[in-house]
């Protein structure tokens, strides 16, 4: 089945290159509010998976129509002539200076592309535009126009009037908020203009829609894989007794929040790669931590074990009675206590069983083997008890995906991402989630609830195609 090629032509400065990047999907397509910034014909293949759906050919824009035009009347004989004029004036002129950008934009055609010639909506309409529409319809090629209105509408009816003398498909088509399905509906047309491109272009919007599904779906995982993440993320860091608490606070802070918000920063780059955004900048503000929340403080005894594990050392060991009961407990812990056990039998009286253990666990933890402190401060940052902690990151993801599947590739503008969170989630399904979030915290079947969770973000990320 032969690749359709679509030739985008028109005078310079009329948005071409904005709509070869729309319908390319390709943020790479080089953009210029100059006019003339496109000097020689490029080719844009639109590729899903390892097929090519279509190409685009980015043209320079028509300087010399009139004196084209006036070649072709005067080398043609009647209308059945004229497709041969074009391609005879072609080949005549394609080394001519004086031509270069008229023949660069004729190549795509005279190699069998269809023609979208676009034009600018916001400024007026006039007969300096027949002869390129002229030159255009001789070549017999199929074709259609675009008004594409850079900075209003103001004209759009005029030259829907004036377009339709010389074209029998006229659409208005905004190339920087033209939305998916406005997109799909520009290749279906093509599949009308030509019999032998039907079938071809009617699979590209097949193949466009299917994909669509897809990296909705890919999206809701790679959220919902995030926010689980976070939700159950922890750091901690022992302190002997003695070392002060608050430079190390300081430190698993900043480690948890800078882990967090790069998680947050890759999951991001994924979904716009997924989107095809390469060259995207953003403006954003931080996740808005709350530290007063995130600090859990624990004792530790007897080189790093906690009071709870402490207690089934000693449970195991039946009892620590003195001395002989000591070296029980250095036998059990493989002897990494390095005879503390044997000096618990000086702290006076018996330590019998688990609540012995408890009960001088304290006192155990004054004691030092060499100088080295056997008891200290277990300092944990996460997860975030905060009810509100997953519902902020699914806003912001959920409003970064919104603002990525409405973008088209010919938006170069930041992307501000400071708008509101969440404003499509009914309470409803606020209250669904909550019981999602709840089961994480509670660490109950997490693979199970990273599924729901997905299936839920998947329903909210398919409605921006509605």
């Amino acid at each position: 089945m032969r690749v359709p090629g679509l030739a985008v032509v028109g005078r310079p400065n009329k948005g071409k290159s904005s709509i070869v990047a729309t319908l390319a999907r390709d943020d790479s397509v080089y953009i210029d509010k100059r006019a003339g910034s496109t000097r020689r014909t490029q080719r844009f293949p639109m590729i899903v998976g390892d097929d090519t759906l279509y190409v685009l050919h980015d043209t320079p824009g028509m300087q010399r129509s009139r004196q084209v035009l006036e070649w072709l009347q005067a080398n043609c004989e009647d209308a059945a002539g004229r497709p041969d004029a074009v391609r005879r004036f072609y080949g005549e002129h394609r080394d001519d200076p004086r031509f270069v950008d008229e023949c660069e934009m004729l190549e795509p055609i005279m190699d069998g592309a269809g023609i979208i010639y676009v034009v600018d909506g916001s400024c007026p309409f006039g007969r300096e535009y027949e002869p390129e529409m002229e030159v255009l319809r001789w070549t017999g090629s199929p074709s259609l126009a675009l008004i594409n209105p850079i900075q209003s509408q103001e004209y759009v009816e005029d030259w829907q009037n004036g377009l339709n003398q010389y074209f029998r498909t006229v659409r208005v088509f905004d190339a920087h908020h033209a939305e998916f399905a406005k997109q799909l509906e520009l290749l279906e047309l093509f599949g009308h203009l030509d019999t032998d491109w039907r079938d071809a272009m009617t699979r590209a919007v097949q193949a466009l829609e299917t994909e669509r599904e897809q990296q909705h779906r890919a999206a809701s995982a790679m959220v919902s894989e995030l926010i689980v993440k976070s939700m159950t993320y922890q750091v901690s860091q022992a302190v002997p007794r003695g070392i002060p608490a608050a430079p190390v606070k300081t430190a698993l802070y900043e480690r948890y929040t800078r882990h967090l918000e790069g998680e947050e920063q890759r999951c991001r780059k994924r979904l716009e790669e997924l989107f095809y955004y390469r060259h995207l900048r953003r403006s954003e503000t931080g996740l808005p931590w709350q530290e007063s929340d995130l600090f859990n403080v624990e004792k530790w005894y007897l080189w790093g074990l906690s009071k709870r594990s402490l207690v089934s050392v000693a449970t195991a060991t039946g009892a620590v009675l003195g001395g002989s009961s000591g070296m029980a407990l250095d036998a059990v812990t493989g002897g990494l206590l390095g005879g503390l056990g044997t000096t618990m039998g000086g702290l006076g009286g018996a330590v019998a069983g688990g609540t012995g253990a408890m009960k001088y666990a304290d006192r155990i933890a004054e004691i030092t083997v060499r100088g080295i402190p056997t008891g200290g401060e277990t300092l944990s940052i996460g997860p975030s008890p905060n009810p509100n902690f997953p519902f902020v990151l699914l806003g912001r993801a959920l409003e970064h995906h919104r603002l990525l599947a409405r973008r088209t590739h010919a938006h170069r503008e930041v992307m501000n991402l400071d708008g509101e969170l969440l404003a499509n989630v009914n309470d409803k399904e606020r209250k669904a989630l909550n019981k999602v979030f709840a089961a994480i915290r509670k660490d109950k079947d997490i693979a199970r609830q990273q599924l729901a969770l997905a299936d839920m973000i998947y329903d909210q990320m398919v409605q921006v195609d509605r």
